[in-house]
């Protein structure tokens, strides 16, 4: 039976993933969090054997929590999931341990297959991001430098900047993160200043350059 902690800030997203794993009967969920920092806590209290975690979760954040797990509990693997297809995230999440990235539109089955072969030691990616490699090692070294000025970006930047992108305010941002609105806007403008953009807008427009998120 491989043991699995599943983390995403959405209780019906949770439910709908806690169905796809038991569906065969080898794997159980034993705890589910809604941020990262959550999922550290339980991923340490259970032992699990595969932890699987949103990129995108408030307080801190798929990627970073990735890193803390494998420093903390080693035993545990760790799968990351994310609605975008963007090579530069999978690299990321690789770079801090993760054995696995499974897009979130892809078929259950890719998450199940993508627990097992993280729990057996071996990596798995969607063949989404697959394809994203290929074209990535294959194109310009400009199209290789895609995602680079969200590199310089801070943990807590990039989370702020993700929520500035989300249309969020300074105010309920300082909330979600436990942050004071002065700290917020400290993060936001240095951000703004790392990526030489002076507004959402622009930040916006900036992101789908660089295919951290998509067009509409």
């Amino acid at each position: 039976m491989i043991r699995v902690v599943l983390a995403d800030d959405h209780a019906v997203v949770r439910e709908g993933l806690r169905h796809v794993l038991e569906a065969d009967g080898d794997i159980e969920v034993v705890g589910e969090a809604g941020d990262g920092r959550e999922a550290i806590r339980i991923v340490k209290a259970t032992n699990a054997d595969v932890a699987v975690l949103d990129v995108a979760m408030p307080v801190l954040d798929g990627i970073e929590a990735t890193r803390r797990i494998v420093r903390d509990t080693p035993s545990t693997r760790c799968v990351l999931l994310s609605m975008y297809t963007n090579p530069h995230y999978a690299r990321s999440a690789m770079e801090a341990g993760a054995l696995g990235f499974v897009v979130k539109g892809s078929p259950g089955r890719e998450l199940v297959s993508a627990v097992r072969a993280a729990h057996a030691g071996h990596r798995h990616l969607s063949q989404e991001l697959l394809d994203s490699f290929v074209g990535d090692v294959v194109g310009s070294s400009e199209a290789r430098r895609q995602g680079a000025p969200f590199d310089r970006l801070t943990q807590r930047e990039r989370e702020t900047i993700r929520r500035v992108m989300d249309g969020q305010t300074s105010a309920e941002i300082a909330q979600l993160l436990h942050l004071s609105p002065k700290t917020v806007e400290t993060y936001r403008s240095r951000a703004m200043t790392k990526l030489g953009v002076r507004g959402p807008a622009e930040l916006v427009r900036l992101a789908i350059k660089h295919g951290i998120i998509p067009p509409e």
